[in-house]
């Protein structure tokens, strides 16, 4: 550029250099020093999004039409077309896409994993992303299965791809089949415009403790790994060094406060959005929501000479989070493959539900209004219409009354939102009930949790409800269990004692759960009367069905708190192991999205009981006993205190 600039202007300045020659030097020197400072200053952008779970279509489906305009946000085929344009308007600057991990899970579409496809990598490098990390829903059918996923994609160490897998703190165990997965502690990705961006990859521990698939697949420090990894991309010349994050926005900032050398976070896993960035300790962290809704866009300048590294965009027309909405047209080669996947997405779910169900876009159920959850650690009415689908149906298919069903908040993943536009008015589709029930899978391999039929005392039905009233106060609003069959008033102040310092671990009180009362009405849908007091005390088993990512964990309370003891039992009394538990429709198991599923298409309309939370449970908070330990320990320490002091002035 410097050589066509003076070959353009050199006429006018040889004519001009006898009589203006100071002017001409003068001249010279500013465009040797602009030139010199634009050649330092390397301008990039990034485009980045998080928990995409599959979501290869705009959601909600019920409202989606391929061509009109509609309330519909996110989809594959629409992020490749703001990619393409964002590329387009800045020409030559370098644009990297990026993903902060669970590209998986949730979605129905994930369930074709289990079909032996990898569709989300096959999309996500067609569209250009750069580099992506692990996510705890990367684990939820287990590490063989995403060693299967990503090899099956030709992931296998040394095979390029566009897109890396970039995982810098996970301890996979010797012979493992993930190690034979091209994944990288990090990776340093050359810009055309000289650039060295290093990217590293972290899976945080609150994440982490979410992954019960996970197995035999651990993680280190994340802090440590980090520190150790940054300053690695430092000896190795990045110039600037981004963090994959799928740790929370919490643990981000305690990153951000720890670490040194890092320049940007691009943080996930708790869904939420940064409409503007966060800054600490010099380090920016933006997170960019969840269900490609939005991609976030953060533009740059990196001096070379000064190593500073400036945000260009934001302002009062902050253009941070790019919305997905149906502005923007879908690119059609994406969403010709989207149909095959779709196409493939229906064929398994006829095949599984012997032809019940054979198209996910539809409608399952018509509603006058949304069932939500109103907030988090409450009862809710979207957790109100899947326990009772998982009670009804369980009843019909197991054969026999269950009195209760347990859900946690933590799988019920979505809402009942009845679409509003002319060709949606009043249904809800199929592909977004099974949304809110879709996770995990079962011991058959195929997608869902399975229903779980077990039978309990009334001691541990409080057990149950007591361990999750301080289960949640550690883990939010992942383990605040929604139920059927069931009313309870409960103090949460009243589940704990405290916690041990450092260890972070609960002592318990067993003191939460004030009233419990079981329905005995024959009417399933209206547990409006004959309700049943239940005390620890009272006799006689009580017939429950969960699903079995709940199930597995219950029993395992006992190795901690021995008092909160948890034996499932068959109908008989006898103690009986959860795989033999597992409800059997046929040949296959009985999964909670098709619980959820048959008691939509069996009730055809949205009862208005679900139009708000019922009173199944009550909160009623008193004063916390960490208070009553906090004020009898003061007044403890005060007493011996005033002993000292009268045993010295004794002394005196």
């Amino acid at each position: 550029m410097i050589g066509l600039y003076f070959r353009t202007f050199s006429p006018i300045i040889h004519l001009s250099m006898k009589r203006f020659l100071p002017l001409s030097f003068l001249l010279s020197a500013l465009l040797l020093l602009s030139f010199a400072l634009t050649a330092q200053e390397k301008k990039f952008t990034i485009l980045h999004t998080s928990d995409e779970h599959s979501t290869l279509l705009p959601l909600p489906l019920t409202e989606y039409h391929p061509t009109e305009q509609h309330p519909g946000v996110g989809g594959f085929a629409r992020l490749s077309t703001k990619v393409q344009q964002i590329k387009a308007a800045k020409g030559d600057e370098p644009v990297v896409l990026l993903s902060a991990g669970d590209i998986m899970g949730g979605s129905p579409f994930a369930w074709l994993i289990l079909k032996q496809q990898s569709i989300e990598l096959e999309l996500m490098n067609q569209i250009g992303y750069a580099a992506m990390t692990i996510g705890n829903h990367e684990f939820d059918y287990g590490p063989d299965i995403l060693a299967d996923y990503f090899l099956r994609a030709g992931y296998k160490k040394g095979h390029e791809h566009p897109m890396k897998v970039v995982a810098s703190n996970l301890d996979i165990p010797s012979g493992h089949k993930l190690l034979e997965v091209e994944m990288l502690p990090y990776q340093i990705i050359e810009l055309s415009n000289g650039l060295k961006m290093g990217l590293l990859g972290i899976l945080g521990a609150s994440a982490y403790s979410l992954a019960p698939g996970a197995k035999e697949v651990n993680i280190t420090d994340q802090y440590k790994a980090a520190q150790k990894t940054i300053d690695e991309l430092k000896q190795n010349g990045a110039d600037v060094i981004v963090l994959l994050s799928h740790s929370g926005i919490e643990e981000d900032r305690l990153m951000a406060k720890k670490l040194k050398g890092l320049d940007v976070i691009l943080g996930g896993h708790d869904h939420i959005k940064t409409p503007e960035p966060e800054l600490i300790n010099g380090t920016i962290i933006v997170h960019p929501g969840y269900y490609l809704q939005y991609v976030g866009k953060l533009e740059f300048a990196f001096d070379s000479e000064s190593r500073e590294l400036k945000l260009l965009n934001g302002g009062l027309q902050s253009d941070y989070l790019q919305i997905l909405d149906s502005s923007i047209p879908e690119d059609s080669t994406v969403a010709a493959k989207i149909a095959v996947y779709t196409d493939s997405l229906n064929a398994f779910l006829a095949d599984f539900t012997e032809d019940r169900f054979t198209d996910i876009a539809s409608s399952v159920i018509s509603s006058d209004f949304p069932v939500i959850k109103e907030r988090d650690l409450s009862e809710s009415s979207i957790g109100n219409f899947v326990t009772d689908a998982m009670r009804i149906i369980g009843s019909e298919v197991i054969g026999d009354r269950v009195d209760f069903a347990f859900q946690g908040n933590g799988v019920i993943r979505a809402e009942v939102l009845p679409g509003k536009m002319p060709w949606s008015k009043g249904k809800f589709a199929l592909f977004d009930l099974l949304t809110i029930v879709g996770l995990g899978s079962g011991n058959d391999g195929m997608p869902g949790y399975p229903m779980v039929s077990v039978y309990m005392t009334a001691r541990e039905i409080f057990n149950v409800l007591e361990v999750t009233s301080m289960l949640s106060q550690f883990y939010a609003d992942n383990f605040f269990l929604q139920v059927s069959g069931l009313k309870y008033t409960y103090d949460p102040g009243k589940s704990m004692w405290g916690r041990i310092p450092f260890l972070n671990v609960p002592l318990p009180a067993t003191m939460a759960v004030k009233s419990v009362q079981l329905y005995r009405g024959d009417d399933p849908q209206r547990a409006d009367g004959e309700w049943m007091e239940l005390t620890p005390e009272t006799e006689g088993l009580f017939h429950v069905v969960t699903d079995y990512y709940l199930a597995a964990f219950l029993p395992m309370v006992k190795e901690k708190l021995p008092k909160m003891e948890i034996i499932f039992k068959n109908k008989n009394g006898e103690t009986v192991h959860i795989d033999d538990c597992i409800v059997k429709n046929g040949p296959h198991e009985f999964k909670i999205w098709e619980a959820v599923a048959r008691y939509a298409h069996q009730i055809e309309t949205m009862p208005v009981m679900y139009q708000s939370p019922q009173g199944r449970i009550t909160e009623d908070k008193g004063i916390p006993l960490f208070v009553w330990t906090i004020t009898a320990l003061s007044l403890l320490l005060l007493g011996i205190l005033i002993l000292i002091r009268r045993w010295r002035m004794r002394k005196a």
